[in-house]
């Protein structure tokens, strides 16, 4: 019999000394009300606790370049210390020893890179960051922020730009491929290695256009994501409940194409 699974593809944990500081600052940024004042690993694993999640995409987002070392230190020791959680580094385009950062996730075993543009102020395929993705090509998932209708740093547009000219490259366009721009997202993305998360849109994508995305790209490009400590578990299950997918979509979603298309199982 099959083991029951529940993959959290998008999630976010600080350390204990900054959690509380950091979730306020992204509740400021995008002007809402966070769903957990705690995004510390154990929050994190109490809140999945409740809808039964078995693993973790966790990840944190570097708004300077010299924090990225130091942020990759405490994704890697969090990852080692709970082995439900699946590590995402993250990178900088604007740092020096890029190249050397991204041996050292390779050599410990990351499984992919997180990049947030509105957060460190660059655009998805502007030249600085072609290094990354070049470094990246066949070996590491990016999960992007894409979207946000305030900025133009991470327009759908730009992400397609990308995937076309890294086709190995295995990009997860974060909030349904858009957050407030999905009229955007569902016409910009044509490249087959981008796939896209539920996190932070079921609360504002009717499911009527969420349902218009899986009929243009298909059931199998899509990750069950919360965006905790944006959300809790339980509050982004219901929304994905209120869906109604078929069972073995539901599946999929749930943990299948997260499994296939990232842990490569």
């Amino acid at each position: 019999m099959e083991k029951k699974r529940i993959i959290d593809a998008h999630s976010h944990i600080f350390p204990e000394k900054i959690a509380a500081k950091a979730v306020a600052s992204i509740g400021s940024f995008y002007d809402l009300t966070m769903h957990s004042g705690d995004g510390t690993a154990e929050a994190l694993l109490e809140s999945g606790k409740k809808i039964g999640v078995t693993q973790y995409l966790i990840c944190s987002t570097a708004t300077k370049p010299e924090q990225v070392r130091a942020i990759n230190d405490f994704i890697w020791a969090e990852s080692q210390a709970h082995p439900e959680f699946i590590p995402f580094a993250t990178l900088h385009p604007r740092m020096e020893g890029l190249e050397a950062e991204m041996e050292r996730i390779l050599s410990r075993g990351y499984r992919g890179i997180k990049l947030h543009p509105d957060f460190q102020e660059f655009d998805i395929d502007e030249d600085r960051a072609m290094e990354i993705y070049r470094l990246a090509e066949g070996k590491l998932a990016i999960l992007f922020h894409t979207g946000d209708a305030r900025y133009d740093y991470s327009a759908p547009s730009r992400l397609e730009k990308v995937a076309e000219r890294f086709p190995g490259l295995t990009c997860i366009a974060a909030h349904f491929g858009g957050y407030s721009r999905w009229d955007e997202a569902i016409r910009a993305y044509e490249a087959p290695n981008i796939y896209m998360d539920t996190s932070s849109a079921l609360f504002a994508l009717p499911k009527e256009q969420a349902w218009e995305f899986f009929r243009k790209f298909g059931e199998d490009r899509f990750f069950f994501g919360t965006d905790f400590p944006m959300w809790t578990h339980e509050d982004e299950m219901g929304r994905f409940n209120a869906l109604e997918l078929p069972p073995d979509m539901r599946e999929k979603l749930l943990w299948k194409n997260f499994a296939r298309a990232i842990l490569k199982e």
